[in-house]
């Protein structure tokens, strides 16, 4: 695979599997409620623990998996429990004020993981990194981690428009309906883990 190549395919790949789109609505819906600098706050923490995470991943690899004796499959399923414990928040938004507390465990669950920093974009890092030849090649892995956290947070900067366009009746419906979409997320999370555990027995 050439240079070129391997950069398309390195940036496309992390893009899309991180999936900025699902990760904009979710944050839409959880930060219903929150004045502009909040908002700020939690997307300036969410893409900075999402950066560091898949980095700290490309870097490492399978190790922590294996010092840990961790497979793929049980990170899924963490990742899908977490997705269901927001998914239920989203359903049942009772706070009307959030504390930095709040806005922080929002910014780090869901919205980096398993969301932005989930286990298929670390999968995806850690297979992009032992296909590259060069250290030049696994460089652009990194810009790839870069190109996706970058999608994610312009789509919740520029957010804040569709706050004002949908307005508080049309918040709400986004929510309950994003909810269900996350749960489904999350029940697949579930499911393709048990599936590869199964497939291993």
């Amino acid at each position: 695979m050439g240079f070129v190549e391997f950069a398309l395919v390195a940036i496309t790949s992390i893009i899309a599997v991180m999936n900025p789109t699902t990760t904009v609505a979710v944050y839409i819906a959880l930060t219903r409620g929150m004045s502009l600098e909040e908002r700020g706050e939690v997307i300036a923490k969410s893409m900075k623990t999402s950066f560091l995470v898949l980095a700290f991943f490309a870097f490492t690899g399978q190790l922590l998996f294996l010092v840990f004796n961790v497979t793929f499959a049980a990170f899924k399923i963490a990742g899908g429990i977490l997705l269901v414990t927001a998914a239920f928040a989203m359903l049942n938004p009772k706070k009307r004020e959030f504390p930095r507390e709040e806005r922080e465990n929002i910014a780090i669950i869901p919205l980096a993981f398993p969301l932005t920093a989930g286990p298929g974009t670390i999968t995806a890092v850690i297979l992009l990194v032992s296909e590259a030849s060069r250290i030049l090649e696994a460089s652009l892995v990194f810009l790839g981690i870069f190109a996706g956290v970058a999608v994610s947070y312009v789509g919740m900067t520029y957010a804040s428009k569709i706050f004002k366009f949908l307005g508080e009746e049309g918040l709400h419906v986004i929510t309950r309906l994003m909810s269900i979409v996350v749960l489904a997320i999350a029940v697949q999370f579930i499911i393709n883990g048990v599936a590869e555990v199964i497939s291993t027995l």
